[in-house]
């Protein structure tokens, strides 16, 4: 007698994340916006062994001039190599950039899923937490930590951040709100899981998509909140730069010395660019929704 050997085999589920990058890497203008966004890190991450000159140095007999094959992108008023400052200025910038929205998601994601799901009193006293945080002028308590702790760069980013979480709190609630009446979880509460295990599981996951795209909004707001605060003594000081405070710079003597207006602007323009495709593509990817499991 014959027999035929058969074999079952089970289809192996992918997590979330792994499903994410199958997704994202269909998704060429997200896979541009990527590579851009990484190439910016890595040129900024290795700016003191490969910029051209020192952030300092500078030549006050040669002044503003425009892009020679000395000075690839020019000099500014005080005779200091543009392509060694925006460089530079990118090291700060990204740094904001990355640092305060990632405080900002840590605290609102948790705060907005927690008042969300629980609701109730709880949800109105925690809701009425943050209205009176959005009454309060926030340059105010960026002040008084500066005051109290000194200028220090790194609390400059968690001012920011701090200050920044509020809008995220309030997406992720009303996301969560209209999700915990979902059958999956309900299905997850006939399980016997805890509330924390269904908030970060089940509850988390799905609102990733608006988180990932409001994020990625907050991060050119960020630097430029960073550059104002600059601009009031409050923030990167000289010879120290960023790009928004080039920018800044720039806007002073654009009649002028234009260069110094056009390369921190496409410097800055280039990230948003690369932000806002990757942003799109993560929102696609993140959507447990579309998920083929």
């Amino acid at each position: 007698m014959s027999t035929n050997e058969i074999t079952v085999t089970a289809e192996k589920g992918t997590s979330l994340w792994e499903d994410a990058w199958i997704k994202l890497r269909k998704n060429r203008m997200a896979l541009i916006g990527l590579g851009l966004l990484l190439s910016l890190c890595v040129i900024s991450l290795l700016t003191p062994w490969i910029a051209p000159y020192g952030y300092e140095e500078q030549n006050l007999l040669m002044g503003a001039t425009p892009p020679s094959a000395e000075h690839w992108l020019g000099t500014d008023i005080f005779g200091r190599d543009m392509l060694t400052r925006i460089m530079w200025g990118g090291r700060v910038s990204l740094m904001v950039g990355f640092i305060a929205p990632a405080v900002a998601l840590a605290i609102g994601v948790i705060y907005g899923a927690v008042a969300g799901y629980i609701g109730g009193r709880v949800d109105m006293v925690m809701m009425r937490l943050v209205d009176i945080l959005y009454a309060l002028p926030f340059m105010i308590f960026i002040i008084l930590l500066m005051v109290v702790f000194g200028r220090n760069l790194l609390l400059l980013f968690f001012a920011i951040g701090a200050v920044e979480w509020l809008t995220m709190a309030r997406i992720v609630r009303g996301q969560v709100m209209s999700l915990r009446k979902q059958e999956f979880v309900e299905a997850a509460h006939s399980l016997g899981l805890s509330q924390w295990i269904i908030i970060r599981r089940h509850i988390i996951p799905n609102t990733l998509g608006p988180v990932i795209v409001y994020t990625t909004l907050t991060i050119p707001s960020v630097m430029l909140l960073e550059a104002f605060l600059s601009f009031l003594g409050l923030g990167i000081q000289p010879p120290q730069s960023s790009w928004g405070l080039l920018i800044n710079y720039g806007v002073e003597t654009m009649e002028e010395y234009p260069w110094l207006l056009i390369f921190p602007g496409v410097a800055l323009s280039l990230t948003l660019f690369a932000l806002n495709f990757l942003g799109d593509g993560l929102r696609d990817a993140l959507d447990p929704r579309t998920s083929k499991d």
